[in-house]
């Protein structure tokens, strides 16, 4: 069988001490995967730099013009995580027939490549990479992501516990996700609901190997915000079902008042009515900011804004043109 084209996709943010590192190691491991006629020699690393303030772009150039194996995308600013690794993906959907995204930190294990090209010609068009245990997270970490894959289960949310962006995708597979067309990405709760045949592998996290982790406590919170919102309406279901829970309240304590009334038993003090004016008040916030995300969401899809504008594309002269006629 010949053997296929493989794109690993990689998004990067002020990355410039961990690169130079990064493209040695994926190399490496690209040689190996074409000398064992794993994938095909016209197989490419492709890094999209996400509006970087550091010499990421610059580095990115350097490696372009030392080896033609390393491709670089420039988004005209910074737009995130999830919309740089789709603007890779969907470039490199046009001339790969599988493609691997992973984090440009090496914390990946890239010897799960293997693996995932092996399941990849076994039929699977979509291979995620599970990490077996998460010991290098910190215990805060640790706990809060068990607690938002169990919160998202909840909700009916389709995701893979313990994955992250470390995936194998077929052309076929990417083809489909380019039909999703919502503004608000939370891409590993979009690429289960392609439904195509898929299968996991395992893998040992390490430790970052320089710099420091652009997800800090903030980040992950409106990560976490993003795919809730955008993947269930439960949250506005569940408010539903708790304005009708305070209401049937209401009505149990009117009656409970006007039996008291007339039995000459009045209530008094401040007490009950500043604490159910409190957590009716509370309540009613929660539920206003809650359906305002959803609102906010609906103006930001309406506007029909474009994810990402692609300033640069560092390729074969061919990719280039393919690209400048598309766009």
């Amino acid at each position: 069988m010949k053997p296929k084209i493989l794109y690993i996709v990689i998004p990067c943010y002020n990355e410039q001490e961990v690169l130079s590192e990064t493209a040695k190691r994926i190399r490496n491991k690209m040689t190996a995967l074409i000398d064992a006629r794993q994938i095909s020699m016209n197989s490419k690393v492709m890094f999209v730099n996400d509006g970087s303030r550091d010499s990421t772009w610059e580095i990115i150039t350097k490696l372009h013009n030392e080896d033609k194996l390393f491709y670089g995308i420039n988004l005209s600013r910074n737009r995130g995580h999830q919309n740089a690794l789709l603007a890779g993906l969907m470039v490199a959907k046009e001339y790969a027939d599988m493609i691997v995204s992973m984090d440009a930190d090496l914390q990946d294990d890239i010897n799960a490549i293997d693996e995932m090209v092996e399941k990849y010609y076994a039929g699977n068009d979509i291979v995620y990479g599970v990490r077996n245990k998460r010991e290098t997270d910190t215990f805060f970490k640790r706990t809060t992501a068990e607690m938002f894959y169990k919160f998202m289960k909840l909700l009916g949310v389709e995701t893979v516990y313990n994955h992250a962006d470390y995936r194998l995708m077929s052309k076929r597979a990417l083809m489909d996700l380019a039909q999703f067309k919502e503004v608000n990405l939370f891409l590993r709760g979009m690429v289960p609901l392609i439904g195509y045949k898929s299968d996991i592998v395992y893998y040992e996290r390490n430790e970052r190997f320089a710099g420091e982790s652009k997800y800090h406590l903030k980040k992950m919170i409106g990560f976490a915000l993003e795919g809730i919102t955008s993947l269930s309406i439960k949250p506005v279901r569940m408010i539903t079902g708790m304005g009708f829970l305070v209401f049937l309240i209401s009505l149990l304590m009117l009656v409970y008042s006007l039996v008291q009334r007339f039995t000459g038993n009045v209530v008094e003090g401040w007490s009950s009515l500043i604490v159910s004016v409190w957590a009716v008040g509370g309540a009613t916030i929660l539920a206003i900011g809650v359906i305002g995300e959803y609102i906010g969401k609906i103006y930001l899809e309406t506007k029909a804004r474009p994810k990402y504008i692609i300033e640069t594309i560092l390729a074969e002269e061919q990719v280039e043109e393919n690209y400048m006629e598309e766009n």
